[in-house]
């Protein structure tokens, strides 16, 4: 079966692999699950097998993937998620998830992992009941219930990274790691604990660096700038509050520290494209 929104792809059928491949793989964040055969993947210049048992995860703008091939008994299921709704879901995490980046960094080196019988059913659970709302033709509720699903999916893999990877302490000693690898860390952390903080200026100061250059460590070790992860964080920030809570307007942009509401209105219609009033709406259920 395949099932498809602009938020979820799923499917379990081998013939719709190359589908995925082809329009979804490079801007999608994608988990499978091989149950049965298996599939040798070219990816990041070394040829790959995902056998029966084995967790294939692969983060948004990594390496495209590339020839593969198919065993003739080949079984899977599979979910992916736009770059977007990712990186939504991510921020979203941010205070109870610092270490992402590194998370991220050791998934584009190791993809693969061989799942116990527990995480199996875990697995099994998640795509059988993603599937079942995906096939519900009522809508009032479907958006925001797969949204939820996709949550709960995201944490339950940090939760499983976290089981199978020994993250050293190392990550916050400066000696054990490198002078750039160090300040983005703590860069990251310095956004979940002072997500009102908007100057690149700022973080640079109490780094003690100039903002291009802990721009250029950001776009370095990421992809992005250090403005691009301070807006980014931002309206994560801003989501969640029109979303999650009942705050006035007005109160959200006291909370976040903005000067006024209509500067505040002016920030969120540019980063979501939508005034706040407007994106409450389109969002709560």
């Amino acid at each position: 079966m395949t099932f498809s929104t602009e938020s979820i792809f799923l499917n379990n059928e081998p013939e719709s692999f190359k589908q995925y491949r082809e329009t979804r793989a490079v801007q999608c964040a994608n988990v499978m699950l091989c149950t049965a055969g298996h599939i040798d993947l070219f990816y990041r210049g070394e040829m790959l097998r995902v056998e029966k048992k084995h967790l294939f995860i692969r983060v948004p703008n990594a390496t495209e993937l590339g020839p593969y091939q198919m065993s003739p008994d080949f079984q899977f299921m599979q979910l992916s998620i736009p770059i977007s709704l990712f990186e939504s879901l991510m921020y979203g995490n941010m205070r109870v998830e610092p270490n992402w980046w590194a998370k991220q960094e050791f998934l584009k080196v190791h993809p693969i992992f061989e799942l116990n019988e527990h995480s199996i059913d875990l697995c099994r659970m998640y795509f059988n009941m993603i599937a079942i709302q995906m096939q519900d033709t009522q809508t009032d509720y479907k958006k925001h219930i797969l949204m939820l699903f996709a949550r709960a999916t995201t944490l339950e893999l940090l939760n499983f990274l976290d089981k199978q990877v020994a993250f050293s302490s190392a990550l916050n000693e400066r000696t054990a790691i490198s002078t750039s690898d160090y300040t983005f860390h703590t860069f990251i952390n310095m956004l979940r604990e002072h997500p009102h903080e908007r100057e690149v200026q700022w973080y640079a100061a109490k780094l003690d660096i100039t903002p291009k250059y802990l721009s250029e460590i950001c776009k370095d070790r990421s992809g992005k700038s250090a403005s691009e992860w301070i807006a980014e964080t931002t309206v994560a920030e801003i989501k969640h509050y029109l979303r999650e809570t009942t705050l006035p307007i007005r109160e959200v942009a006291r909370v976040m520290e903005f000067p006024n509401a209509s500067f505040f209105c002016q920030y969120t219609k540019k980063h979501t494209g939508l005034t706040p009033n407007h994106f409450r709406k389109q969002n709560q259920a």
